[in-house]
């Protein structure tokens, strides 16, 4: 029988389905991704080792590890896949125009993000930006995203850090008006908005922190509103239904323009920030690099508008104006 060429490659499908399984150590995992059964995926690396003449994992009670070969080969597949995955996305863009696709929170999309992107996109119109907005931890290049900007503990993510984030409670004006808010004891005056405690990861805004660093641990306030999401909470607090404990620099346009008023300025600093992340495969387009500097430029900005807001007294109510009755003498 005629020997198989030592250079032969294996077949493209097998090669996919042993990149998902060494990436999650887990067949099962792989089948999800690959949307195939367990007992298919296990098939295939019995066939792609025999392919190869070599074993590829070490199966184990429960329990699934590379070999030195199989190491060897995901290296090469993570990158080669990658690569490939690009290209065939450039392909695919109609009408030669690039598709850049990005993914970060609700909450920087919303508030921070979205405002913004009509000033890259008219400098740059050539170039369509895809806005992934989730809480989900995105695989960039598995998932055909170029940047993410992660809201996390920096020390946990390798990235560019764009802006830390701080916390102190804001309102309506209109509130302001019907209840004092003079100092931290006052909330308990108050309705307090929140988001109710995420069991995937995503933003869980708690006043606990806040009141014990004032303090105030055991205050029991008048009512709490419990939401999904922060874009609720903040337009509830917007609506003058409570006080919302605003992130910055999430509500700071907020701020800026009066909707919301942060009557006790003090913040507290939170451990997370926002952080940007590129994949190093989708580094190399000249479109990719360009909004990587954009977004830079933007959280430059932002850090200065920071340090502007801060330095005023937009951040307090404005005084309320003194109301003469005319009298007919």
């Amino acid at each position: 029988m005629q020997n198989k060429p030592a250079d032969r490659l294996p077949p493209l499908d097998l090669l996919a389905s042993f990149e998902a399984a060494a990436r999650h150590l887990s067949f099962t995992k792989a089948a999800d991704e690959r949307f195939v059964t367990q007992s298919a995926i296990s098939r295939q690396m019995r066939a792609l080792e025999d392919e190869l003449g070599t074993a590829l994992f070490r199966r184990q009670h429960r329990a699934l590890a590379l070999t030195a070969e199989g190491a060897r080969l995901f290296a090469v597949c993570t990158a080669v896949l990658s690569q490939l995955r690009g290209v065939v996305r450039e392909l695919r863009a109609p009408s030669q125009r690039e598709v850049l696709a990005l993914t970060t929170t609700p909450g920087l999309a919303s508030f921070w993000l979205i405002p913004r992107l009509p000033g890259f996109t008219r400098a740059h119109p050539g170039i369509d930006v895809r806005l992934d907005a989730t809480f989900e931890m995105r695989e960039l290049s598995r998932e055909g995203f170029d940047i993410a900007i992660r809201y996390a503990r920096p020390e946990k993510v390798a990235g560019q850090a764009l802006f830390g984030e701080k916390v102190l409670p804001v309102c309506s004006p209109k509130l302001l008006r019907q209840l004092p808010l003079a100092k931290p004891q006052d909330l308990a005056a108050h309705t307090l908005l929140q988001m109710e405690l995420s069991v995937n990861g995503g933003m869980a805004v708690e006043w606990e922190p806040w009141l014990q660093a004032m303090g105030l641990a055991n205050l029991e306030p008048t009512s709490r509103l419990s939401m999904s999401g922060y874009n609720e909470v903040v337009a509830a607090a917007v609506a003058g239904q409570g006080v919302a404990l605003g992130r910055r620099p999430l509500v700071d346009e907020l701020l800026r323009e009066g909707r919301l008023v942060a009557p006790l300025p003090k913040t507290m600093a939170t451990p997370r920030s926002y952080i940007l992340v590129v994949d190093p495969a989708a580094r190399a387009r000249p479109a990719v690099r360009a909004l990587e500097a954009w977004l830079l430029a933007q959280a430059a900005e932002e850090r200065a508008a920071i340090k502007a807001l801060r330095a005023t007294t937009t951040l307090r109510p404005p005084p309320r104006k003194a109301v003469r009755r005319r009298t007919d003498e």
